[in-house]
């Protein structure tokens, strides 16, 4: 693994194991998160990308751990035990999740909650423990009086400031935010996503992982895109490459149901993706965007390899080649 990558994620597959059969959520994923980038992950509900953050992390029932390798820092989490994987959350990689608004007890106060969670990693939270946890109060404009609140006292943009500040006051080296703009107005949203880049340009965390179906948040706070459709991987850049000159058919079509600064509806509607995403039970090979593709050939029917269009760039689709960088509906 090259010393500037912290997280090598290779031909990762999870599948939700129901009465049907496998529901193929994540199905031979794989990139990197480099030392110090944001990387951002986008697509629609459904596509699996909050089913990444869950297999790196959570990896609850009935989902399960198929096969792939998750390299962090060199170390495979998927092959470790529950209770050495425990050691490495909130204190060296760690999650934002997608329902922070709910992850707080109701019974107890923000204080009481992050002493019993600080305390199951080996940690005293003594005074200047507790001195850290006021400054990072201050830092995302909360009172550290709000240590002495029930989460019922707070608004939706406080207490998502408040797992932010939880989730990260071990400093950890990674964090994977799941969807943590979806609940919150556009002034919040605003505030939480540039709040993660503060959080890195301070030190306090290294990397992240910012999974959101909101393309324009991506486009101000990410380095590079990963783009997830049916489980799979199409395509992956840096951020102004995937944005201003996209190449996989689904990704065009995502940037095309996008409004435009400066245009109105009236000069320009709109374009939804056509069709559905796939069913991803007991799914077979080709291409997962093929019913919904313009380019659909016969080809289409084999699963596509990814092939790298520069050394940044990298796309799954048979036919990048004849597709221009333009956005499509």
């Amino acid at each position: 693994m090259a010393a500037d990558v912290i997280l090598d994620v290779q031909e990762l597959c999870a599948y939700y194991r129901i009465l049907k059969g496998d529901v193929k959520a994540v199905d031979g994923v794989t990139f990197q998160v480099r030392r110090g980038e944001i990387l951002g992950i986008a697509g629609e509900s459904g596509c699996g990308k909050s089913t990444l953050a869950h297999t790196l992390m959570l990896r609850k029932p009935p989902l399960k751990h198929i096969s792939g390798k998750a390299l962090f820092l060199g170390q495979d989490i998927m092959a470790m035990g529950a209770e050495e994987f425990r050691k490495l959350r909130l204190s060296r990689i760690s999650i934002i999740p997608q329902y922070a608004l709910d992850a707080l007890s109701p019974t107890k106060k923000i204080g009481e909650f992050v002493t019993d969670l600080v305390r199951e990693h080996g940690i005293h939270p003594d005074r200047s423990f507790f001195a850290k946890v006021e400054e990072r109060m201050r830092f995302v404009n909360l009172d550290p009086a709000v240590l002495g609140k029930y989460p019922i006292e707070l608004s939706g943009g406080m207490k998502q400031r408040v797992i932010m500040v939880i989730s990260t006051i071990l400093n950890p080296e990674l964090v994977i935010a799941d969807e943590i703009t979806s609940a919150l107005d556009v002034s919040s949203q605003r505030f939480a996503a540039t709040l993660l880049v503060e959080l890195r340009e301070k030190g306090i965390i290294g990397s992240a992982i910012f999974i959101t179906h909101d393309l324009a948040i991506l486009y101000q706070i990410a380095d590079r895109l990963l783009i997830m459709y049916g489980g799979h991987v199409v395509e992956t850049g840096p951020v102004e490459t995937i944005v201003h000159e996209p190449r996989h058919p689904y990704t065009q079509a995502l940037l095309s149901s996008l409004p435009k600064v400066g245009v109105q509806i009236k000069d320009e509607r709109l374009e939804g993706i056509k069709g559905t995403p796939p069913e991803l039970l007991e799914i077979g090979p080709g291409c997962r965007f093929r019913e919904r593709c313009p380019y659909r050939t016969k080809q289409c029917e084999q699963t596509p390899v990814t092939e790298n269009i520069d050394p940044d760039h990298s796309i799954a689709c048979w036919h990048y080649q004849e597709i221009g960088g333009e956005r499509v509906g």
